[in-house]
């Protein structure tokens, strides 16, 4: 069996589990960690918040695959909120994080923590095609997803962050975004093509573009996680994200090197 067929024989166990994507100074820092410890600190979203792909996992998180590896439980075991309330969950949409995870906001909610908008646009769906098809179907899966980022995703995005801001009136809200996956002209030898790591990530990169924008209209404060995460993609050689690996449902998340060296810092940043 090639190489090609071996690593797209891997792959397909893989996307199972995908289906499962001014300066202040030291006073102003000072208040605004003080602003953020004063009330609960609430954080929600899917597997990138939940931490999945980073491990050791809480005992009753089950499937949401809870990591105390993850930047919301670093970010509050170094600081002490008045309270805690970790509901990210593996898989989540925009729909689910407004259905299942707002519960726990409250008037005293202090700050937010969310990343969602990967699973409203068929992540899962976009890899199985990039991997297990050909280099014009990837393209086409891509812009098909990049279609529902501009048009869909921004109306859930809107609904659900008008539904945080409802319960949650005083919170400071900080929605995170996406890596790109891959080094370009890295040192991949198998797998997908230049082309197709270069479609998504551009995907990438419009998808944290709308996040932006939607996430600013709303009040609320983007941080983005790419800057943190070059040097670190897929085919860097020194990559913070899993590509497609065993166990499966690890396949395309960030290790706990890219929790606490990508996502913690771009949190801690905006806090």
């Amino acid at each position: 069996m090639s190489a090609r067929r071996i690593w797209a024989s891997v792959s397909t166990l893989a996307l199972a589990a995908v289906a499962a994507l001014g300066v202040a100074g030291p006073a102003a820092a000072a208040d605004s960690a003080d602003a953020a410890t004063a009330g609960g600190y609430v954080a929600l979203g899917d597997s990138y918040s939940s931490g999945v792909g980073a491990g050791s996992y809480l005992p009753d998180s089950g499937d949401c695959r809870r990591s105390t590896n993850a930047y919301p439980y670093l970010w509050q075991a170094a600081h002490s909120p008045a309270s805690f309330d970790f509901v990210a969950c593996s898989g989540a949409t925009t729909s689910s994080v407004a259905s299942g995870q707002l519960g726990v906001l409250s008037a005293s909610t202090s700050l937010v923590s969310v990343t969602a908008g990967g699973n409203d646009i068929g992540f899962a769906d976009v890899m199985r095609d990039c991997v297990l098809s050909s280099e014009a179907v990837c393209v086409n899966s891509v812009n098909n997803a990049i279609a529902q980022m501009n048009n869909s995703l921004p109306g859930r995005l809107d609904s659900l962050y008008g539904d945080i801001r409802a319960r949650a009136p005083q919170a400071q809200v900080v929605v995170l975004g996406y890596p790109r996956f891959y080094q370009l002209s890295g040192n991949c030898v198998a797998g997908l093509t230049e082309t197709e790591r270069a479609a998504i990530n551009n995907a990438s990169d419009v998808l944290n573009d709308v996040l932006a924008k939607r996430s600013a209209d709303a009040g609320f404060t983007f941080s983005g996680v790419v800057d943190e995460f070059t040097g670190h993609e897929l085919c860097s050689g020194d990559a913070w994200l899993h590509g497609v690996t065993i166990p499966i449902h690890h396949s395309y998340h960030p290790k706990a090197a890219g929790q606490s060296g990508g996502y913690l810092p771009a949190f801690r940043s905006a806090v």
